[in-house]
């Protein structure tokens, strides 16, 4: 028995998939608005056709003979996994309709333009049709899909397996009670300035530097590209071409380089996944039906938070690399030292835009956003009401009344993407990093020294090896366990804000 024939059909199923990726990367930074509905089609096709090919009777005849192939392997060995992930992604599928996939599919993209123009003219009613079908839609999937409590556990289970409603309300009543007093000191300190970032910041020079920042951190250009897009985002198309998208705003400095950052962190990930399994199960989110190496939306946020926040927001990476900045813009700078530029980029300050949120408000931004999609998914929140609604939520969590819907409830492009469900993996991102940079210090402190040296080769290192190599072997609590002891944690999280920001 062996498991070639096993190999060649995911390898199929991969590059059906990558190959909607690339048609998904385009239709956010290249395409025009007159593309969106015959793009929409065309992704459908390509799902369409790695879901038959995945429930087809050649992908049957081939775990048949795969699971004989592996069933004297130890359970966590990649050969074994790549098929046990295999048989539950068939399993899964085969619940769900094939139309249902069809129309989820097709109406993605549609959404999103019709997002992007409700978000231009920041006008809801736009975009509400199209939210309130993808709603219909999200709930057929999840009474097909099945959950024991709630809808939104179905959807959850997507993105970070193993996390529901419950275990979600708990983690953010844990977070909510830890960073209430240190945001209450925070914000009873003086701020610090924070003029400079808006002195008028042309597109090429922050283009340049955020990508030598990126290469720095290790990602491959050889391998990968930056683009400009509404929403950044990071894409893959298997390891040997991972691209990441930035936005520029003149008068916001911080929004292309931390947002760059960001992407990095992602794409480090991806194009650190043991090459070995390229196109295959374990590059390969075969429930999503999305071509991945991370084994969980949240595991995948840590990277990326890990790398924007706990290395490009500390003390040390700007005393290395404010003059390189400097180099790009040196009259805008001139006034400016690291000590103040990092004050200015860790000042709590709360607002209305999640992705330019502070570190300590940003998953106040999260905790609103799983409030609001939870009510949409029982049906006690209505689209019609869902404006109001999020405007309450900032007043109450921030403080803040939202001037319009662009700065408000057309921000984000989650819903136009139909991934309701993924917001909770942000702040189970930022849980992670935090876990596992405690980690670092405890395993590596040469890596973290190495770090502060504007070194990051060491950090990368160890990311490598305990997370980035696994692909999707192992899920998001075995790797945690594997490399810190213990499973998800807010403990490390929370003592890291407190020493950033209290006191």
């Amino acid at each position: 028995m062996t498991l070639d024939a096993f190999r060649t059909e995911i390898g199929a199923i991969n590059d059906l998939l990558c190959a909607s990726s690339v048609l998904v990367w385009d239709s956010r930074t290249m395409m025009p608005p007159g593309g969106a509905e015959t793009r929409g089609l065309q992704i459908a096709t390509l799902v369409r056709a790695a879901r038959d090919r995945l429930l087809g009777d050649a992908m049957a005849r081939a775990l048949d003979e795969a699971r004989r192939a592996v069933e004297d392997l130890p359970e966590d060995h990649p050969d074994a996994r790549a098929v046990a992930q295999t048989l539950a992604a068939v399993a899964h599928h085969a619940r769900v309709p094939a139309s249902l996939v069809e129309a989820r599919a097709a109406l993605r993209t549609k959404a999103q333009a019709a997002w992007t123009t409700a978000r231009a003219n920041s006008d809801f009613a736009l975009f509400a049709p199209h939210l309130a079908e993808t709603l219909r839609l999200t709930r057929a999937y999840a009474d097909a899909v099945g959950f024991e409590a709630h809808p939104y556990d179905a959807m959850v289970a997507l993105f970070e397996p193993g996390e529901t409603a419950a275990s979600l309300a708990s983690l953010f009543a844990t977070l909510r009670a830890g960073i209430a007093p240190i945001l209450d000191e925070a914000r009873a300190r003086p701020q610090a300035r924070a003029d400079f970032l808006t002195r008028g910041y042309g597109v090429e020079g922050q283009r340049a530097f955020g990508l030598a920042i990126a290469e720095r951190f290790g990602y491959d250009l050889a391998r990968g590209r930056l683009d400009t897009t509404t929403h950044p985002f990071e894409v893959s198309f298997t390891r040997e071409d991972v691209r990441i998208t930035t936005r520029y705003h003149a008068d916001w400095l911080p929004a292309s380089l931390f947002g760059t950052f960001h992407e990095t962190g992602h794409a480090l990930y991806e194009q650190n996944v043991d090459p070995a399994y390229t196109r295959g199960t374990l590059a390969t989110d075969l429930i999503g039906l999305y071509g991945v190496g991370g084994t969980s939306f949240g595991a995948h946020e840590s990277q990326s938070r890990l790398w924007e926040n706990h290395v490009a927001r500390s003390r040390p990476f700007w005393e290395n690399h404010l003059e390189e900045l400097k180099a790009h813009f040196p009259e805008k700078l001139a006034d400016v030292d690291a000590q103040a530029f990092h004050a200015a980029v860790t000042r709590v300050e709360p607002g209305f835009i999640r992705v330019e949120a502070d570190e300590l408000t940003y998953d106040l931004h999260i905790m609103l956003r799983v409030e609001l999609e939870t009510a949409l998914m029982s049906g006690d929140l209505a689209v019609a009401d869902l404006p109001g609604a999020w405007n309450a939520a900032v007043r109450r969590d921030l403080g803040l009344d939202v001037p319009d819907d662009r700065r408000g409830v057309l921000q984000d492009v989650h819903w136009s993407s139909g991934y309701i469900g993924s917001f909770p993996t942000y702040t189970i991102g930022n849980v992670m990093a935090a876990q596992l940079m405690d980690a670092v210090r405890e395993d590596d402190p040469g890596a973290v020294a190495a770090m502060e040296r504007a070194d990051y080769a060491p950090l990368a290192d160890w990311l490598r090896a305990a997370i980035w190599r696994h692909g999707r072997r192992f899920s998001r609590d075995e790797l945690l366990v594997r490399a810190t002891g213990r499973t998800l944690d807010p403990a490390p999280y929370l003592r890291h804000l407190a020493t950033t920001y209290a006191g």
